[in-house]
């Protein structure tokens, strides 16, 4: 009975140390997303990608997911996007995007960022203060922010593109003439480690009183 009793204690101690060890190795797994200030401190605009990675429709549409958490005026939500994964659509957005071309041409997906005018900045169909359809650029700055973000904690890469047809990116996608076309953005793999600009210091653009 006793050495019975000691073979299955020396069972479920073997047990309890595999689970801990499986458990522990969850743990790490789960521990490899990165922090939100390594989100901040590698996000890049990148202007080189790698042509052999690709990005799947799926992971697209949780990207943008992200995006619907940006706050918004009232909450209107004015930013919407196109998204170009197609080869043919990808193509010829690429030949709208003026002097980057050649640096988004192996990007395997390219978004192009809308605002609807008259809601961000209204009420009641009047402008609220004087800044009026500017504040729809600027709710549509944040989701892009949160798209880019979200991107890197993904491990992609972006570049905001304001060089960019606006009228032939309208017939392309149909883009309805009550939205504001505001930027392209590549979404990939970078194919190299880019370089961190300098910043200002921050008592040149910060006033404390």
């Amino acid at each position: 009975m006793t050495k019975n009793y000691l073979i299955g204690a020396a069972i479920a101690l073997l047990s309890l140390t595999s689970c801990s060890n499986s458990n522990s190795s969850n743990t790490e797994s789960a521990g490899t997303s990165p922090s939100f200030d390594e989100v901040l401190t590698s996000r890049r605009s990148v202007r080189s990608y790698d042509a052999s990675k690709k990005i799947s429709e799926a992971e697209v549409r949780e990207l943008l997911l992200a995006t619907q958490e940006a706050p918004s005026w009232a909450n209107q939500q004015p930013s919407k996007y196109y998204v170009a994964i197609s080869p043919e659509k990808l193509a010829a957005v690429q030949d709208m995007v003026g002097g980057n071309k050649d640096r988004i041409k192996d990007a395997p997906v390219l978004i192009v960022s809308t605002f609807e005018r008259g809601r961000s900045g209204f009420f009641q169909g009047n402008q609220t203060n004087e800044v009026g359809d500017g504040w729809g650029a600027y709710d549509n700055g944040l989701s892009n922010c949160y798209l880019i973000m979200k991107a890197r904690a993904m491990g992609f890469d972006t570049l905001i593109m304001g060089m960019r047809d606006a009228d032939q990116l309208r017939e392309l996608f149909a883009i309805p003439e009550s939205e504001t076309i505001m930027a392209v953005i590549s979404l990939g793999y970078r194919a190299e480690e880019p370089n961190r600009p300098e910043r200002k210091p921050l008592d040149d653009v910060v006033k404390f009183y």
